[in-house]
């Protein structure tokens, strides 16, 4: 234990209770206030509860509920003096929370996928689709990029349907040692499950709209062609698979609401009106199939309105289940499933994954079955339906992926703050420095 934990830990306990002196310093008003703020959010979360559930005039009274509220929520503090007070406990509270987690993390090395270097690839072949991401393989030059550094290269253009699984199978068949994509998730799932069957290495260059999957592998976005990197420098992860129904995803597939909205017909034109439109409906439980989930046959959820199954459980602090992934290889999905069917559930989504609303769990299968013979599923982001029951399972490692050697965000596990530890890291007594200039003495074997 360093010194540096220790004054941290102090700090941050120091930094706590100044937050909670600066809170009471007022008496009564200061309870007061707390009260109205608690009050306040609950009933600005029932507004936008209201907002989504409802149409027309009961729509936009709970818009104007949840924006009275919350402009009561920060007025208030103004009008009773008090607004010096909730400034000093604020930052006395953020300071508090960044210690300690500055503390622990010290004391708990980053977890992180192992690395395994292996030579570059004699025959590489990537698949590039110009559309993606508003035209980024022509912006970044990645198809000239990738020829330049040996690759074979296949552009999906003009308007025809292109079967891209057979590209990547017909590639694998000429001896291609690596098979890479430049496109969005969906496009990615497709041929990594092919390259996952052959025991060949998969590229990705992120040239999607949104690339979550590049984003959990630590690749930088904005600049997509630093992934052709991987060529000549690169390190190989072994990752999991998901599967549904004998189709590959690399991200997440989604059931109910989520789903149902996206396989809409209007929702490429207008995700937002569509999503407003219809989420009163689905909601209410008056559009959709019934599903029924069972998570490796030992809990079963009924009736739940969204459900998330996740390659890979989801970091803990998003509740909605759509933040990062630290871990692509523990070998297990994750589960999110939302019901919410009262503004009670509604608000206390907001504080967790423990909410009665919200459903959390790891698993290695999860069955999907419902009172219609075929449900929409979201499968990294693109709409299909398929007929149930739905089975998901996980394929541990299966697949080998090539990337950068360095990548600028690589994702770390930051478990939640564990006070225990904090508390030992806050008492613990320094040893005396050793003078400068003398070492210190090994000692003898017995």
């Amino acid at each position: 234990m360093t010194g540096a934990e220790r004054w941290l830990a102090r700090l941050s306990f120091v930094a706590a209770a100044g937050a909670i002196v600066a809170l009471l310093a007022g008496g009564r008003d200061s309870l007061a206030g707390l009260a109205v703020t608690v009050f306040g959010l609950s009933l600005s979360l029932a507004g936008m509860w209201w907002f989504l559930s409802n149409r027309g005039l009961l729509r936009w009274l709970g818009a104007a509920v949840a924006v009275t509220a919350l402009v009561a929520v920060v007025t208030f503090p103004i009008s009773q003096g008090r607004v010096l007070e909730i400034v000093i406990a604020a930052l006395l509270a953020v300071v508090a929370g960044t210690a300690a987690r500055a503390a622990t993390d010290r004391a708990r090395p980053a977890d992180t996928m192992p690395e395994t270097s292996t030579p570059p690839p004699s025959r590489p072949h990537l698949i590039m689709n110009p559309r993606s991401g508003g035209g980024k393989v022509e912006r970044f030059e990645l198809d000239t990029r990738a020829r330049a550094l040996g690759a074979e290269v296949a552009l999906l253009a003009g308007p025809e349907h292109v079967d891209v699984a057979e590209l990547a199978r017909a590639a694998a068949r000429n001896g291609a040692d690596l098979l890479g994509v430049a496109g969005g998730d969906g496009t990615q799932a497709l041929v990594a499950g092919i390259a996952a069957a052959r025991g060949l290495p998969f590229l990705v260059i992120s040239a999607g709209t949104r690339n979550h999957f590049a984003m959990d592998l630590g690749l930088d976005r904005e600049h997509p062609e630093t992934g052709l990197d991987a060529l000549n420098d690169g390190v190989e992860l072994r990752i999991d698979l998901g599967n549904i129904g004998g189709r590959t995803f690399v991200n997440n597939v989604s059931f109910g609401a989520y789903a149902d909205i996206v396989q809409s017909p209007a929702y490429r034109d207008d995700k937002r009106g569509t999503t407003l439109e219809m989420l009163p409906d689905i909601l209410a439980g008056h559009r959709g199939p019934r599903l029924v989930v069972r998570v490796d046959d030992e809990v079963t959820i009924e009736a739940p309105q969204a459900l998330l199954v996740s390659n890979n459980p989801y970091g803990t602090g998003d509740p909605a289940g759509l933040g990062r992934r630290t871990r692509l290889d523990t070998g297990l999905l994750g589960v999110v499933a939302v019901t919410v069917d009262s503004a009670t559930r509604a608000a206390g989504l907001l504080s967790g994954r423990h909410s009665r609303g919200m459903s959390s769990m790891v698993a290695r299968e999860v069955v999907v079955d419902s009172d219609a013979a075929e449900v929409p599923v979201g499968i990294d982001g693109e709409a299909v339906m398929l007929p149930t029951p739905v089975r998901c399972t996980i394929e541990p490692q299966a697949l080998r992926v090539r990337v950068p050697r360095n990548r600028p965000g690589v994702p770390r596990r930051r478990p939640p703050v564990d006070l225990a530890l904090l508390r030992r890291q806050a008492l613990t007594l320094g040893h005396p420095a050793t003078p400068r200039g003398q070492g210190v003495r090994p000692r003898e074997p017995r």
